[in-house]
């Protein structure tokens, strides 16, 4: 393969449909490898258009603006870095001979909960919690009885935990449906109603696609495990602690529903550990917030990885290096032009890193940042975030 200079006739192009914290570090990767970065968000001073060549404001739902950008730009390689894009333009791209990455049908199906628990439960059979789909209250009522009281619904399409409702009992079923769907994307009805499970705890099998020139293989990382307070990621680590009968069937798991997908770079597949369960759960057809941790622990980060995918580059082996930990900072409420005091506090700590996102705006929850350590053991890297991460305040 031959890499040209960037801003230049023959550089390689990668263009970024999000620009957020993931879609930042996937940026400084394509750079650091000679690629010219082109930067794609709804809002402008998103992070990664802080380190890209060229930077498009625009609405991620409107295919012709999608469409227009795409082919004005003509890039190599087309990365989907959230979920809020029409999927409808990528499949018409990538009919068009763009490559879309993974491809355009595995983005279509992650985003859409229902097409993706179809897949993985239906087709590729993979162990999943009990469910039914439903696109009217009636309809959840009819679903939380064969499930049983509580039940979760989640919107057919939404994303980070958005529309995520428990339902304790049939006299909440009206208003759960009401305030699930208020946070679907577009004007989607449908959602899916899942038993409430107890987990345990969670992993993400980072897997990856790439190209040997003879065809794709199909690897994975060392499990990234992660407990969520909510519905969203706060704190991982890497490697896992769990029994290695439990990681052998996640990562089957992963591969099966990876290969089914298709495609090429990082799919995070999050796995549920619910007693003595093992289940699939979602699939993000990116890197994974969760794995940012791999900026610590591995010696080739998830954000790498896919880049050198995406291009057509191959990634044979990834190295354990050291345990490591991560742990999200959080706004407590909304300001412009934040700022961030104690960092200097917070990097006393010895192997401890700070990834400051560069978000022009803070709201209540929002990820500002992450906070990284290796330790000697998983327990010292995670006692090492948590200080850090609690040192740092955020202000106007």
């Amino acid at each position: 393969m031959e890499i040209g200079t960037p801003l230049l006739g023959d550089a390689k192009k990668i263009l970024l449909l999000g620009s957020g914290e993931l879609g930042k570090e996937m940026a400084i990767e394509a750079q650091r490898m000679g690629l010219e970065v082109i930067a794609v968000d709804r809002y402008d001073m998103a992070p990664a258009m802080h380190v890209a060549s060229r930077k498009y404001v625009v609405d991620m739902m409107d295919g012709p603006a999608i469409s227009s950008i795409i082919k004005r730009e003509n890039p190599d390689a087309v990365i989907a870095e959230i979920e809020a894009i029409n999927t409808d333009a990528l499949v018409d791209l990538e009919d068009s001979g763009y490559r879309i990455i993974p491809n355009a049908n595995a983005v279509k199906t992650c985003m859409n909960r229902i097409e993706l628990r179809r897949l993985a439960a239906e087709k590729v059979k993979v162990p999943t919690s009990n469910y039914a789909f439903a696109e009217s209250a009636e309809e959840v009522k009819e679903a939380c009885k064969d499930i049983g009281y509580p039940c979760l619904i989640k919107p057919e399409m939404s994303s980070s935990g958005h529309g995520h409702v428990l339902i304790n009992n049939e006299n909440e079923v009206e208003n759960a449906y009401k305030e699930s769907i208020s946070h679907a994307r577009g004007k989607g009805k449908r959602v899916i109603v899942e038993e409430y499970l107890k987990i345990d705890t969670e992993l993400t099998i980072l897997t990856y696609r790439y190209s040997t020139g003879n065809g794709i293989t199909t690897s994975t990382f060392q499990p990234v495990e992660h407990q969520r307070p909510s519905y969203y990621y706060v704190e991982s680590w890497q490697p896992s602690s769990l029994p290695d009968d439990v990681i052998s069937k996640a990562k089957e798991y992963a591969i099966r529903v990876v290969e089914e997908l298709g495609g090429l770079g990082i799919f995070g597949v999050e796995i549920i550990k619910s007693g003595n369960r093992i289940l699939f759960s979602e699939v993000s057809p990116r890197p994974h917030d969760t794995g940012m941790v791999t900026m610590a622990s591995q010696d080739i980060s998830e954000f790498q990885v896919h880049i050198r995918s995406a291009i057509g580059l191959p990634t044979p082996e990834v190295k354990l290096v050291s345990p490591a930990a991560s742990h999200v900072i959080l706004a407590e409420r909304e300001m412009w032009n934040p700022k961030y005091i104690n960092i200097d506090k917070a990097l006393q700590i010895p192997g401890v890193q700070i990834r400051l996102f560069g978000k022009p705006y803070a709201y209540e929850k929002r990820r500002m940042g992450v906070v990284l350590a290796t330790g000697n053991t998983i327990e010292e890297a995670k006692e090492k975030v948590r200080k850090a991460s609690s040192l740092i305040l955020i202000s106007q």
